[in-house]
Protein backbone atom coordinates (compact mmCIF):
# COMPACT_ATOMS: atom_id res chain seq x y z
CA UNK A 1 0.00 0.00 0.00
CA UNK A 2 1.40 3.61 -1.20
CA UNK A 3 0.24 6.77 0.33
CA UNK A 4 0.20 10.00 -1.63
CA UNK A 5 0.48 13.42 -0.02
CA UNK A 6 1.31 16.88 -0.56
CA UNK A 7 4.42 18.71 0.72
CA UNK A 8 3.05 20.51 3.66
CA UNK A 9 4.79 23.35 6.16
CA UNK A 10 4.75 21.94 9.81
CA UNK A 11 1.68 19.57 9.29
CA UNK A 12 -0.85 18.56 11.61
CA UNK A 13 -1.00 15.18 13.60
CA UNK A 14 -3.34 13.68 11.20
CA UNK A 15 -0.57 13.87 8.31
CA UNK A 16 1.95 12.65 10.38
CA UNK A 17 -0.17 9.14 11.38
CA UNK A 18 0.70 8.22 8.00
CA UNK A 19 4.36 7.76 8.28
CA UNK A 20 3.44 5.72 11.33
CA UNK A 21 1.84 2.76 9.31
CA UNK A 22 3.51 -0.10 7.11
CA UNK A 23 2.39 1.61 4.07
CA UNK A 24 4.99 3.88 1.48
CA UNK A 25 4.34 7.56 1.51
CA UNK A 26 4.77 9.54 -1.14
CA UNK A 27 5.37 13.19 -1.27
CA UNK A 28 3.64 15.39 -4.43
CA UNK A 29 5.98 17.42 -5.76
CA UNK A 30 4.76 17.86 -9.27
CA UNK A 31 1.02 19.28 -8.58
CA UNK A 32 -0.49 22.64 -9.42
CA UNK A 33 0.26 25.06 -6.13
CA UNK A 34 -3.07 25.67 -4.28
CA UNK A 35 -3.87 28.44 -1.95
CA UNK A 36 -4.89 28.22 1.68
CA UNK A 37 -3.70 24.53 2.27
CA UNK A 38 -1.20 22.66 4.30
CA UNK A 39 1.39 23.40 1.63
CA UNK A 40 1.82 26.43 3.07
CA UNK A 41 0.37 26.96 6.41
CA UNK A 42 -0.14 25.52 10.11
CA UNK A 43 -2.34 25.54 12.87
CA UNK A 44 -0.73 26.25 16.53
CA UNK A 45 -2.44 26.97 20.33
CA UNK A 46 -1.93 30.08 20.95
CA UNK A 47 -3.01 31.35 24.99
CA UNK A 48 -5.94 32.55 22.69
CA UNK A 49 -6.56 29.64 20.85
CA UNK A 50 -5.67 27.91 17.71
CA UNK A 51 -4.05 30.50 15.22
CA UNK A 52 -2.71 30.06 11.63
CA UNK A 53 0.63 30.87 10.45
CA UNK A 54 1.38 30.95 6.37
CA UNK A 55 4.04 31.52 4.21
CA UNK A 56 4.19 34.04 1.62
CA UNK A 57 4.77 32.95 -1.65
CA UNK A 58 5.24 34.50 -4.95
CA UNK A 59 2.16 33.38 -6.70
CA UNK A 60 -0.88 35.08 -8.72
CA UNK A 61 -3.93 32.92 -8.97
CA UNK A 62 -4.40 33.35 -12.58
CA UNK A 63 -1.25 30.95 -13.23
CA UNK A 64 -0.49 27.20 -12.94
CA UNK A 65 3.27 26.52 -11.28
CA UNK A 66 3.94 23.42 -9.70
CA UNK A 67 4.57 22.98 -5.95
CA UNK A 68 8.62 22.50 -6.22
CA UNK A 69 8.58 25.61 -8.17
CA UNK A 70 6.99 27.80 -5.73
CA UNK A 71 9.21 30.68 -4.49
CA UNK A 72 8.41 32.24 -1.23
CA UNK A 73 7.88 35.99 -1.24
CA UNK A 74 10.96 37.92 -0.11
CA UNK A 75 8.37 40.78 1.15
CA UNK A 76 7.60 40.78 4.66
CA UNK A 77 9.29 39.49 7.96
CA UNK A 78 6.81 36.39 8.09
CA UNK A 79 9.76 34.04 9.75
CA UNK A 80 10.59 36.47 12.58
CA UNK A 81 6.35 36.82 13.35
CA UNK A 82 6.52 32.83 12.84
CA UNK A 83 9.13 32.32 15.13
CA UNK A 84 8.00 34.20 17.80
CA UNK A 85 4.51 32.64 17.98
CA UNK A 86 5.97 29.32 18.10
CA UNK A 87 7.80 30.91 21.12
CA UNK A 88 5.17 32.26 22.94
CA UNK A 89 2.87 29.69 22.30
CA UNK A 90 4.95 27.11 23.31
CA UNK A 91 8.16 28.43 25.46
CA UNK A 92 5.87 26.66 28.70
CA UNK A 93 5.69 23.55 27.46
CA UNK A 94 7.61 21.08 28.78
CA UNK A 95 9.84 20.23 25.98
CA UNK A 96 9.96 23.63 23.99
CA UNK A 97 13.57 23.95 25.39
CA UNK A 98 14.80 20.76 24.24
CA UNK A 99 13.83 20.62 20.88
CA UNK A 100 13.85 24.63 19.78
CA UNK A 101 18.06 25.02 18.66
CA UNK A 102 16.29 22.13 16.00
CA UNK A 103 13.84 24.59 14.85
CA UNK A 104 15.78 27.42 15.03
CA UNK A 105 17.82 27.66 11.86
CA UNK A 106 14.94 27.36 9.84
CA UNK A 107 13.13 30.94 10.83
CA UNK A 108 16.55 32.18 11.16
CA UNK A 109 18.14 31.80 7.31
CA UNK A 110 16.57 32.24 3.71
CA UNK A 111 14.92 29.13 1.67
CA UNK A 112 14.13 30.14 -1.94
CA UNK A 113 11.84 27.52 -2.57
CA UNK A 114 8.54 26.39 -0.44
CA UNK A 115 8.91 22.86 -1.32
CA UNK A 116 12.64 22.48 0.04
CA UNK A 117 11.57 24.12 3.58
CA UNK A 118 9.01 21.74 4.07
CA UNK A 119 11.21 19.40 2.95
CA UNK A 120 14.19 20.30 5.19
CA UNK A 121 11.64 20.69 8.23
CA UNK A 122 9.65 17.33 7.46
CA UNK A 123 13.05 15.51 7.53
CA UNK A 124 13.58 17.07 10.74
CA UNK A 125 10.56 16.04 12.33
CA UNK A 126 10.84 12.57 11.08
CA UNK A 127 14.28 12.53 13.14
CA UNK A 128 13.07 14.08 15.92
CA UNK A 129 10.31 11.02 15.63
CA UNK A 130 13.11 8.23 15.74
CA UNK A 131 11.55 7.44 12.23
CA UNK A 132 13.96 7.29 9.34
CA UNK A 133 13.83 10.32 6.77
CA UNK A 134 15.90 8.23 4.26
CA UNK A 135 13.21 6.90 3.09
CA UNK A 136 11.34 9.81 2.01
CA UNK A 137 9.99 9.38 -1.11
CA UNK A 138 9.20 11.72 -4.03
CA UNK A 139 6.87 11.80 -7.35
CA UNK A 140 8.67 11.83 -10.24
CA UNK A 141 5.51 13.25 -12.38
CA UNK A 142 2.05 14.16 -11.52
CA UNK A 143 -0.18 10.90 -10.86
CA UNK A 144 -3.75 10.36 -12.01
CA UNK A 145 -4.27 7.00 -11.83
CA UNK A 146 -4.40 4.97 -8.38
CA UNK A 147 -4.45 1.07 -7.93
CA UNK A 148 -6.18 -0.93 -5.40
CA UNK A 149 -3.09 -1.23 -3.14
CA UNK A 150 -2.49 2.94 -3.54
CA UNK A 151 -4.36 5.63 -1.31
CA UNK A 152 -4.65 9.13 -2.61
CA UNK A 153 -4.48 11.88 0.48
CA UNK A 154 -3.68 14.65 -1.22
CA UNK A 155 -6.47 17.19 -1.02
CA UNK A 156 -7.97 14.59 1.85
CA UNK A 157 -5.61 16.33 4.63
CA UNK A 158 -6.63 19.96 4.25
CA UNK A 159 -7.06 22.60 6.42
CA UNK A 160 -10.77 23.29 5.39
CA UNK A 161 -11.39 19.74 5.23
CA UNK A 162 -12.89 17.73 8.45
CA UNK A 163 -10.84 15.21 9.67
CA UNK A 164 -13.58 12.58 10.41
CA UNK A 165 -13.36 12.04 6.73
CA UNK A 166 -10.46 10.07 7.57
CA UNK A 167 -11.25 6.65 8.45
CA UNK A 168 -7.70 5.59 9.33
CA UNK A 169 -7.59 8.66 11.74
CA UNK A 170 -8.57 8.71 14.97
CA UNK A 171 -7.15 11.38 17.42
CA UNK A 172 -5.54 10.34 20.65
CA UNK A 173 -5.54 12.93 23.39
CA UNK A 174 -2.54 14.54 24.66
CA UNK A 175 -1.70 17.14 26.99
CA UNK A 176 -1.20 20.43 25.86
CA UNK A 177 -0.41 23.26 27.61
CA UNK A 178 -3.87 25.01 27.34
CA UNK A 179 -5.77 22.57 27.95
CA UNK A 180 -7.91 23.53 31.24
CA UNK A 181 -8.83 26.87 28.96
CA UNK A 182 -9.46 25.52 26.02
CA UNK A 183 -9.96 21.78 26.24
CA UNK A 184 -8.14 19.39 24.35
CA UNK A 185 -8.12 21.00 20.67
CA UNK A 186 -7.06 17.86 18.47
CA UNK A 187 -5.23 17.94 15.06
CA UNK A 188 -2.61 20.47 15.40
CA UNK A 189 0.34 21.29 14.17
CA UNK A 190 2.73 17.96 15.11
CA UNK A 191 4.91 20.72 16.80
CA UNK A 192 2.12 21.47 19.41
CA UNK A 193 2.15 17.39 20.05
CA UNK A 194 6.53 17.64 19.89
CA UNK A 195 6.69 20.47 22.37
CA UNK A 196 4.05 18.96 24.58
CA UNK A 197 5.02 15.30 24.70
CA UNK A 198 8.52 14.85 22.91
CA UNK A 199 9.72 11.56 22.72
CA UNK A 200 6.01 10.08 23.77
CA UNK A 201 4.70 11.65 20.64
CA UNK A 202 5.39 8.86 18.69
CA UNK A 203 3.26 6.50 20.26
CA UNK A 204 0.49 9.08 20.06
CA UNK A 205 0.61 9.30 16.34
CA UNK A 206 0.62 5.16 16.58
CA UNK A 207 -2.72 5.23 18.97
CA UNK A 208 -4.32 8.03 16.45
CA UNK A 209 -4.38 5.42 13.63
CA UNK A 210 -7.37 3.26 14.58
CA UNK A 211 -5.36 0.44 13.64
Amino acid sequence: MAIYLTSAYLAPVQYYTKFTTEQKVIIEQNDNYVKQTYRNRCTIVSANGPISLSIPVAHSSSEKIMTKDIRIAEHGNWQHMHWNAIVSAYNSTPFFEFYQDDFHPFFHKKTDYLFDFNAGLHSLILNLLNMDSSDICFTDGYKTDFSGGESDMREIIHPKKEWKTDADFHPTPYYQVFDRKFGFIENMSIIDLLFNMGNESLIVLKNSTGR
